[in-house]
């Protein structure tokens, strides 16, 4: 206590204060403190609560050292200075005081001090009390109140989890909202492990803090002294509530926890339609024991996180399941193709959404045809199920089978329609067909309510192709509408097509044409390289998200190292069919084109088209146009128009106004060479042009 010194000053006349009687039933002692005298009076009642006997206090407050120890005698010197300094009129403070057996006790004090007409503090009176009981009636509250709080606490992390764990879709996702929701940390857990059932053994599958595996614990047969093999083999958790019980029970295991200062731990069985699927293990480092609300949260812990793990471990199976099928319907492997460079790439919709809808009915496929032709197909079966994907499968197949055969574009997409409406099923099927010379560059596309292709130039610059459509595979065979026009695209040497399936344009709430927009401003920025191009695009894909598949295909035609010595284009033109007369002239001339006779393809071009139109008119049957380009040092172009008729044709002189006769006199000005063969029961017509140099 804070020591005064003695004047001289006389002590007032009510000095030492009377004790109230009241105060004295409640067993609270009194004390009058003179700080100009130092001198410390206390009642009797005081005297029992310093455990002091009379003869043992000389009224000095350095008397009470024996029973109040120097520390507590300095708080108590503090918050009286405080008080003093600060002009306050009272104070208060619990200090302990030392027995006379030598066991603590808290104490109680608060004092009211007397201030003169100057403000100086000249008193202070104030009483003593035993608050043993109350602190301990004040810790008992506290305590039940803390575990209250404690269990209140337990409670909300369990719903917290398990409400993370509702969203989880795999054994990975599960562990994940355990350790990443810090689910375990508040609980108060210092460690985790958890283990699964499988062929009779416990497979580890996660633990924690890193650093904190136990060798030879990866893998537990279930008959192993093991806690987690226990409770799999009871079904009953197994609480141990201090490193002594752990040390007992479980010798083997216990030596490798040491480090980890381990106090008590709780092990669970994941026990899902009445098997244990698992275990769980939650280790602690700063507690010994649980009450019987804590194992009720912890056994519901447990039981949440089993059905978490049954429903993604079916999940699971069942995806791998739904996408070992798609991956079997969807081409193996792609074949290289001369003269191009191809991708392709397949992306599953975003995560986060129902099993069903894990697998989709998107394809692509790239197909080698005769002449040094290829097929690329890129095409959706509505839905996305088990369902969607067989059904591609078979459009995949049939669809390649009819292009291998040599059917023309348009005949190819309509038998594919008549085949799914044959199937019996309720789906239809959107699909672009395109087929490419790649010694030509001309591309006969036909399309099936899919989205346009594009093109990119080897300038960057990227564009949409119209091409005209029919319906979508299906529903052309079932309204009788299987009529595909065909639309003749150029590929030039370094430009690349790009099929896709509408997962990678559409979006939630967007315009389709927007979405082709932004994708072909996507291309045009994108690297040259088509496989780059094609990750970049799924990247893309991935990071926006969104609930459909894609499918992606990309064709580049590439650069020839040298000019082609020679090829050859065949097309056949049936007679009253104006479209396969202009799709011939197309290809006429992008064939011309790409072999280096540029500078006279009006010419070869208005040539071709007069003898074919002549075949046709003036004979029965088609015609068969061929197109070759010959070398052996002189670059030349023929054309052959061949038709079943042996009648050969006539030189006539057309009047002033005659419409017809001036087809060979045209054919004999601007070809630098021409005549006719017989051909078996019929003839050829054919012309030739030099390449100027």
């Amino acid at each position: 206590m804070a020591e005064r010194g003695a004047s001289a000053v006389s002590l007032s006349e009510d000095w030492p204060a009377h004790p109230d009687p009241i105060l004295a039933l409640n067993r609270m002692g009194t004390f009058d403190w003179d700080l100009d005298t130092g001198l410390f009076h206390m009642d009797a009642q005081a005297h029992e609560v310093f455990d002091l006997l009379p003869e043992e206090y000389d009224g000095r407050p350095e008397s009470l050292a024996l029973r109040v120890p120097p520390p507590e005698a300095a708080r108590l010197d503090a918050a009286v200075a405080r008080a003093i300094k600060d002009g306050s009129e009272n104070y208060g403070a619990y200090f302990r005081i030392r027995r006379r057996d030598g066991t603590p006790r808290w104490t109680h004090t608060q004092g009211y001090i007397r201030r003169d007409d100057t403000g100086r503090p000249r008193r202070v009176v104030g009483i003593v009390r035993d608050a043993t009981e109350e602190l301990a009636e004040s810790a008992d509250r506290s305590l039940r109140a803390a575990q209250d709080e404690a269990f209140r606490q337990q409670t909300n992390v369990v719903q917290a989890v398990s409400a993370a764990l509702a969203h989880a879709r795999s054994v990975h996702d599960v562990i994940d909202a355990l350790q990443n929701t810090h689910g375990i940390r508040h609980l108060g857990a210092a460690s985790l492990v958890m283990g699964l059932v499988e062929a009779g053994r416990i497979r580890l599958v996660a633990e924690g803090p890193a650093g904190a595996s136990v060798p030879g614990t990866q893998v537990t047969r279930i008959d192993e002294p093991y806690p987690m093999s226990e409770v799999v083999r009871t079904l009953l958790p197994r609480f141990i509530e201090s490193p002594e019980e752990f040390a007992r029970g479980y010798p083997i295991l216990w030596p490798h926890l040491t480090d980890l200062h381990i106090t008590s731990a709780a092990y669970l069985p994941l026990i899902a339609q009445a098997r244990p699927i698992g275990a769980m293990g939650l280790l602690y480092s700063d507690r010994r024991g649980f009450s019987t609300e804590e194992r009720a949260v912890l056994v519901a812990l447990g039981s949440s996180i089993a059905q978490s793990l049954q429903r993604a471990m079916l999940y699971e199976q069942e995806k791998d399941v739904a996408q070992g099928l798609q991956q079997a319907m969807l081409p193996r492997t792609i074949p290289s193709v001369r003269g191009a460079d191809t991708a392709v790439r397949y992306l599953s919709a975003a995560a986060g959404r129902t099993l069903s809808r894990d697998i989709g009915g998107d394809w692509y496929d790239l197909i080698p045809l005769p002449g040094g032709r290829v097929g690329a197909v890129i095409g959706d079966v509505q839905g996305h199920d088990t369902h969607a994907a067989a059904v591609m499968g078979q459009l995949r197949i049939v669809l390649r089978a009819y292009a291998a055969e040599g059917h023309p574009p348009a005949t190819v997409m309509a038998r594919a329609s008549v085949f799914l409406h044959e199937l019996d099923t309720d789906r239809f099927a959107t699909c672009l067909y395109a087929e490419a010379d790649l010694s030509t560059g001309v591309v006969q596309a036909v399309r099936a309510g899919h989205i346009d292709p594009l093109i990119r130039h080897g300038d960057g610059t990227c564009h949409r192709v119209p091409v005209e459509g029919g319906l979508p595979l299906g529903l052309s065979a079932e309204f009788g509408r299987l009529d595909y026009p065909v639309s003749t695209l150029e590929l030039d040497p370094g430009h690349t097509l790009l099929l896709c399936t509408d997962g990678l344009v559409e979006q939630p709430g967007a315009d389709l044409d927007d979405g082709m927009r932004r994708l072909t401003a996507l291309v045009a920025d994108g690297p040259e390289d088509v496989g780059a191009l094609a990750d970049r695009l799924i990247q893309l894909a991935e990071e926006r998200g969104g609930d459909d598949d894609v499918a992606l295909l990309l064709l580049r035609r590439r650069v020839p190292e040298a000019p082609r010595a020679g090829g050859r284009l065949q097309q056949h033109v049936a007679p009253g069919d104006p479209e396969a007369l202009t799709q011939a002239r197309h290809l006429i001339r992008a064939a011309v084109r790409s072999w280096g006779h540029r500078d006279r393809a009006d010419e070869i071009e208005l040539v071709a088209d007069e003898l074919i139109t002549n075949a046709l008119m003036h004979t029965e049957g088609s015609a068969i146009v061929t197109l070759r380009a010959l070398g052996n040092g002189v670059h030349r172009l023929r054309i052959e128009v061949e038709d079943s008729s042996s009648a050969l044709p006539r030189r006539r002189e057309a009047g002033e106004e005659g419409v017809s006769g001036r087809g060979l006199l045209l054919v004999e000005s601007l070809a630098d060479a021409w005549g006719v063969e017989a051909r078996g029961g019929g003839k050829a017509v054919w012309c030739e042009f030099r390449r100027t140099v």
